[in-house]
Formats: C-alpha cells, sequence, structure tokens
C-alpha cells in the first residue's frame, strides 16, 4: 500500500534515510541530525516537503521525499523527487515505480513539472526514471554551502 507518511514511519524511514546516505545515489553522508529535522517538518504539514511509503503489514518497504517549489521558468509549481529509497531485499518488485507513479498521480494537475536528480552511477535508477518518462534535463547544476556544510 503506498500513503502519505505519518509520525508512525519515524524510525525506520530514519533508518532508510541513513542506509540512502551511504548508498551509491549520492556524492557524500549528510548530518545525521538533518534526517530527524526533515522527517518532523514533513509530518507537520509543511507546505514545502511531502513523502509517501511503501508499506506491508505496518512494514516500511520504501519511500519518497518530496520538495516542493514555485518555478517561473516552469510556469508554477514543481515537485522534486529528492529521495527515493527501497529496502534491498525489495528492489526489483515494482515499488520504486509504484512510489513515483503515486506522486505523478497525487500531483497531477498541480505541478507543472516534475524534477529529480541522479547520480550518474546509479545505472539502475537513471533507467527506472527513464522507464517513467523522465528524460536528461540540459542543466548544469551549481551549489553553494553556506558555512561550508557538506553538500550532500
Amino acid at each position: 500500500m503506498i500513503r502519505r507518511m505519518d509520525g508512525r514511519d519515524r524510525e525506520a524511514w530514519i533508518a532508510m534515510a541513513r542506509d540512502f546516505y551511504q548508498g551509491p545515489g549520492v556524492l557524500s553522508p549528510v548530518p545525521e541530525e538533518n534526517f530527524a529535522r526533515t522527517f518532523d517538518l514533513l509530518t507537520a504539514g509543511s507546505p514545502f516537503v511531502d513523502g509517501f511509503a511503501a508499506d506491508f503489514k505496518k512494514h516500511l518497504l520504501g519511500s519518497l521525499l518530496i520538495s516542493l517549489e514555485w518555478s517561473n521558468e516552469a510556469g508554477g509549481m514543481v515537485v522534486w523527487l529528492e529521495e527515493l529509497y527501497v529496502r534491498p531485499e525489495c528492489r526489483g518488485k515494482g515499488i520504486g515505480t509504484a512510489l513515483i507513479r503515486h506522486a505523478l498521480t497525487e500531483y497531477s494537475g498541480k505541478a507543472r513539472r516534475f524534477r529529480l536528480e541522479a547520480e550518474p552511477a546509479n545505472e539502475s535508477a537513471i533507467r527506472l526514471y527513464r522507464k517513467l518518462g523522465f528524460r536528461d534535463f540540459p542543466y548544469h547544476q551549481m551549489i553553494l554551502t553556506p558555512g561550508g556544510e557538506n553538500p550532500g
């Protein structure tokens, strides 16, 4: 079942976020305290973040963290598919596809654009995203981290 994340997902989601940031989908780890701060914002009804959980019999199998922003270029809301994570033992079973399709449906008619990033070495994720209709976006992204914070 795909549903919106809520307070009961806290410990499982933090454990998955920890694992995500040790995997091939990111350039570097992030501070541990970011996970709890993000989850608190996610479950507090913030207009900037949303998230969906894939669960089976009250066990979290995967999640999708979403960031929301306005874009003048797109002419409306942009939905960023920030972090897609499926437990290793559950991969290849359609859970990631279901989470993304759920987000696309949930924001259909509300979003002008859906975006995501993928580390080039994460070839299986890139294959999934292309299969779902995403295409390469010819922008070179840059980052500035005030105070020298870890860019993630």
